[in-house]
């Protein structure tokens, strides 16, 4: 059975639902696991949301932190779940499977991150959705892996994309090599000048502060960029805003700092929503609310 095939059978309903997606082109050994939501009142002209997991690689969590903003605005929404077992450590999630065993650098086109833009194309190929953008959004890790997709993949299948609360960050800049930065990698001015023109929504929790997280990133080019989360937020605002400002193009990102909210996916998922569907930040009661025990 197809991927197109099994999004027809698995996607025809409403509901919690998980299959596996293979990008036989290049990761044929790997699968990876689509945890979908799809509402009742859902029609294939509502948006899609691709929501990516933290480091836990809970997928399921992830998509059902955005299930009550699927019932609020009628989204289907696609949890791309990478399990340590397929996509082991760091090298293969965050970092996108760029690197071989020997050093040398992958095309592009065969990093983790190209995986979205087929899994969007099969989504729209099943007649599931009939949108001709997605929504991107990605948390801790997941923040790691979006960002990271925007420095090195197309953005044409995304309308809207947003990263909470990344543990570090890949600067836009040929100056240094990948993951720290873009240089050496295949990666063209192009990309880096389309990169600084999108309209990237970074969400900082304000309260994600601590610097003895077992799961910050700790290696010197992270800790160059701050000592904690909230911090290197701010500093990869600022870096592509001196890029941008060098080259003199377009600089179109937006810092959005989340207010009383940790290293909290639920919460930032549906501060996330909230911007990109009601145009609004929670008020401080419903951040409260909405706040959580540290989810990664």
């Amino acid at each position: 059975m197809t991927n197109v095939e099994r999004m027809e059978r698995e996607l025809d309903h409403a509901g919690r639902n998980a299959f596996s997606y293979i990008d036989t082109e290049y990761h044929a050994e790997r699968p990876v696991t689509l945890h979908t939501y799809r509402p009742h009142a859902y029609t294939e002209d509502r948006p899609v949301v691709i929501v990516q997991h933290g480091v836990l690689r809970n997928g399921d969590e992830y998509r059902d932190f955005w299930v009550p903003a699927a019932e609020r605005y009628n989204l289907l929404i696609v949890a791309p779940t990478f399990s340590n077992e397929a996509w082991p450590e760091v090298d293969s999630y965050n970092n996108g499977r760029a690197i071989t065993d020997s050093g040398t650098i992958r095309p592009p086109a065969e990093w983790t991150y190209a995986l979205l833009e087929k899994i969007f194309a099969d989504l729209q190929r099943s007649g599931v959705t009939a949108v001709e953008q997605a929504h991107l959004f990605g948390h801790s890790a997941g923040g790691q892996f979006v960002h990271r997709l925007m420095s090195s993949q197309s953005h044409e299948p995304f309308r809207a994309v947003a990263v909470g609360n990344p543990g570090w960050y890949t600067l836009p800049s040929f100056d240094y090599p990948f993951p720290e930065g873009m240089g050496d990698a295949g990666i063209a001015e192009e990309q880096l000048v389309r990169l600084l023109g999108f309209p990237l929504l970074i969400l900082a929790g304000d309260q994600d502060i601590l610097t003895d997280d077992p799961n910050l990133p700790s290696e010197p080019a992270a800790m160059r960029q701050g000592p904690h989360r909230f911090a290197r937020a701010r500093f990869y605002f600022e870096a592509g805003r001196r890029e941008a400002e060098r080259r003199n193009v377009p600089f179109n990102w937006v810092l959005q700092t989340v207010p009383g909210i940790g290293h909290d996916g639920r919460a930032m998922s549906a501060a996330c929503a909230s911007l990109w569907f009601e145009g609004r930040m929670p008020d401080a009661a419903e951040l409260a609310a909405l706040a959580s025990p540290h989810v990664a």
